[in-house]
């Protein structure tokens, strides 16, 4: 009797750890998945990469080396628009991109094939989650090595930067995903999402700054603005976490979240 007690904790322990390196190996196959996915499109990988760093690029033309101005709260135009851009790339990877991509692999039939495999959905968005951190990181890099070309100078609060750009990409993707599961056709993805984002960058200030008190309230709620003045803190006004934007970003993921996990569809059959 003792024998057997003592073997079935044991035998638990066992086949949890399995399980769990079971987890890990299909979270780490999804990533790799993503990554190869990615990188083996050339054409996806040199847009995602060369549009932002060529705005920057010619930003650092027409602003070059100029002092502080007040249209731009006291920065020069490439210091203010370095994060704007960091930040835009940001949601162009893990929104944009991410909600035009599953649109298209549920009306392909891939999401369904996923579905019907071991890998289970938390796994399957972690991985595209970590995927897109990644191609974030790599845009954000290059655009802060651009604009130091010209000048700008580092962030002075990394651990500021880092915890901005990751709560940042988690948003954007809850968002992508939950308008995703909004779409109703591949067809129409692009379009419903430029008519989201076009109109949330312009009334955020990454196109120009906005000096409207009526348009900052109103834009100071959604998503995108806080995530511009939590960069531009560290980024240009030395200044580390700014915590008020980073609560509105917090609560627009857990907002995005609630209707991914309520509305997602894995086929194109009526919800």
């Amino acid at each position: 009797m003792t024998t057997a007690t003592t073997a079935a904790p044991a035998t638990t322990a066992t086949g949890t750890r399995a399980a769990h390196r079971s987890r890990t190996t299909l979270l780490l196959h999804q990533i790799r998945y993503e990554q190869l996915s990615f990188w083996r499109n050339p054409q996806s990988v040199f847009f995602t990469f060369a549009l932002p760093v060529t705005t920057i690029l010619i930003f650092g033309l027409i602003f070059g080396g100029s002092a502080g101005d007040d249209f731009f709260y006291g920065l020069s135009g490439l210091q203010y628009f370095t994060p704007s851009v960091a930040a835009l790339s940001v949601l162009g990877s893990c929104y944009a991109q991410l909600a035009i991509t599953l649109s298209i692999r549920r009306q392909s039939g891939v999401l369904k094939r996923v579905h019907a495999t071991p890998v289970s959905a938390a796994t399957y968005f972690a991985g595209l989650l970590v995927h897109c951190v990644t191609v974030s990181a790599i845009d954000v890099a290059l655009i802060v090595g651009t604009g130091s070309l010209f000048g700008v100078p580092l962030p002075t609060h990394w651990a500021a930067v880092v915890v901005t750009l990751v709560l940042g990409a988690v948003c954007f993707c809850a968002l992508g995903v939950g308008l995703a599961s909004l779409i109703s056709n591949s067809d129409a993805a692009s379009a419903v999402v430029q008519f989201v984002q076009f109109p949330l960058l312009f009334v955020s200030g990454n196109y120009f700054p906005i000096h409207s008190d009526v348009i900052n309230t109103v834009a100071g709620v959604l998503p995108m603005q806080p995530f511009n003045q939590a960069l531009l803190g560290p980024f240009a006004q030395h200044t580390g976490f700014q915590w008020q934007h980073l609560g509105v970003l917090a609560a627009w993921g857990v907002a995005g979240a609630v209707v991914a996990v309520r509305r997602f569809r894995w086929d194109t059959g009526r919800q």
